[in-house]
């Protein structure tokens, strides 16, 4: 038999595999235990496209009804949000760099388009669709003509207003994936939302239609997993199979133990057609309906109540329900489960189920240092990459151009102004002797920043060290000593008060600098 090349080729690629395959690599293998195992190889895009709704819809159906699920994202939104990511402009100019925070915070209650939080509450709003559905969607909105401060607004739009099965070339030659339209260079350059929710009820007045949006008008927040991907999956898709399959586990055992205990005993007749009509599955004319003591009885069968002494007819036996109980393995088959669910999620297993019983001191802080070194990691490269860093220079922006601040050099000067830190909310000390002894000698060595241990507690340096500026004045001023303070230390030490000193703060002051001085 003749082959072409094309087939001898391929003929030879075959043979060489069949004959090498799994060699050098065990996982690669396909004999005996591993024969069944046939992965998948498509794309990220392919699979969020063919499983992005199913998995998104069961995702969110657990945040709605699973205690486990609901409580991890509380958790997780908690730590990664807190009371908001919030900048510090990094500028030189400490006089417009007041008035441009000032405007921010000005800015920030009204952010919402919808009006229903501040800039800080739709980040946890972010938070909360990154853990659930594994993306977010921020439309810029030009504020109303009469609106107070910078005329720019946020509207947050949900994953599912942009659909996945929208797949195919557009009318001006780009490529649209799972909704998002690319260019020849493969660059993102327009977003095609549904012109309403398809869940509410306004989907069945209004038609559904796509609505085009320039790329630069949206922001899309989620954690890319390979490169290429498109969109997000949501954040417990790890977990999603179990926290489901032990859920059900556990309600069949609850409802197993509730009917169970609903039996108090059980009666024995030796001639239970006795007690019945043949005819009518009745109880018997013979039978009298009422209890030994002649009171009024429940069919055939007694009724049990608190202090009951129930005689039985000839022949009648009582055998007393004894339910089983669960068993010594049910607490440690639910803790290596959910033990495992709560590492899918990436959250602490005390955290997703309340549990601490079987930690302690150093498991917990091991535990709380991960899970703060994961959410860092997703604060710098998702919440400050895709959302904080965009909406600032958009905002900066439309502030200078709408005349709410005059920043002359703007223009020529923009990355200077644009340049901001963003400082995530503060991570509580595990242990707070420790680590603030730990943090003090690190600067008093030099190994550190005293501005960095600032702003890892969540606050700005430069109005801390402006705030403690005037809290040293005004102690000063009110004649407030604090033995704790380098003033009040060299104060505790000073003369008894004088009449022309009556705080005796002359001396120590003239201490002080002697003291630098030298």
């Amino acid at each position: 038999m003749k082959f072409s090349p094309l087939e001898w080729l391929g003929l030879r690629k075959r043979s060489a595999k069949a004959a090498y395959s799994g060699m050098g690599y065990e996982g690669a293998r396909q004999r005996r235990r591993l024969s069944g195992w046939h992965p998948t190889r498509a794309s990220m895009n392919q699979l969020i496209s063919a499983d992005g709704e199913e998995l998104r819809s069961r995702s969110r159906d657990l945040i709605r009804n699973n205690p486990y699920a609901a409580s991890a994202l509380e958790s997780f939104v908690a730590n990664f949000i807190g009371t908001g990511v919030k900048p510090s402009v990094l500028i030189t100019d400490m006089v417009m760099k007041d008035r441009i925070q000032k405007l921010w915070r000005e800015w920030t209650d009204i952010a919402d388009f919808t009006g229903q939080t501040d800039f800080y509450g739709l980040q946890a709003l972010v938070g909360r669709a990154l853990f659930e559905a594994g993306e977010c969607f921020i439309r810029f909105r030009s504020g109303s003509n009469n609106m107070d401060g910078v005329p720019l607004q946020l509207q947050l739009l949900e994953s599912e207003m942009v659909p996945y099965n929208k797949n195919h070339m557009a009318d001006n030659g780009n490529q649209i994936i799972n909704g998002i339209e690319l260019d020849d260079n493969d660059r993102r350059v327009a977003y095609w939302f549904y012109s309403v929710y398809p869940g509410d009820p306004y989907y069945r007045i209004h038609p559904l239609t796509y609505v085009r949006v320039p790329a630069d008008e949206v922001l899309h927040i989620y954690k890319p997993l390979r490169p290429g991907q498109m969109r997000g999956a949501p954040w417990i898709t790890p977990s999603i199979v179990k926290l489901f399959l032990v859920d059900q586990y556990d309600d069949a055992e609850l409802e197993r133990k509730r009917l169970a205990a609903m039996y108090a005993g059980f009666i024995t007749s030796g001639s239970p057609e006795d007690l019945f009509d043949e005819n009518t599955d009745q109880p018997a004319d013979n039978y009298s309906g009422l209890d030994s003591g002649g009171g009024p009885q429940d069919g055939p069968f007694p009724v049990l109540e608190p202090g009951t002494i129930q005689s039985l007819l000839p022949g009648e036996q009582i055998t007393f329900s004894e339910p089983a109980e669960a068993g010594q393995s049910y607490e440690p088959f639910q803790y290596r489960n959910l033990l495992a669910a709560a590492v899918g999620m990436s959250v602490p297993y005390t955290s997703a189920t309340g549990d601490s019983s079987k930690s302690n001191y150093s498991s917990s802080r091991q535990e709380m240092v991960e899970f703060r070194n994961r959410l860092s990691q997703l604060q710098h490269s998702c919440m400050i990459f895709q959302m904080c860093r965009p909406i600032w220079q958009r905002w900066l922006t439309d502030a200078v151009i709408s005349g709410e601040i005059d920043i002359p050099d703007f223009l020529e000067n923009k990355r200077e102004y644009f340049k901001v830190k963003w400082i995530p909310p503060r991570f509580d000390w595990i242990d707070p002797l420790r680590d603030i002894q730990a943090e003090k000698l690190a600067v008093d060595n030099g190994f550190k920043a005293r501005s960095d241990v600032i702003e890892e507690s969540g606050f700005d340096p430069e109005e801390t060290d402006r705030r403690i500026q005037a809290d040293q004045k005004r102690e000063k001023d009110l004649d407030i000593l604090l033995t704790d303070s380098p003033l009040g230390q060299s104060l505790s030490k000073a003369p008894l008060a004088t009449d022309d000193d009556p705080a005796g703060t002359r001396d120590a002051e003239q201490k002080l600098e002697r003291q630098a001085t030298k």
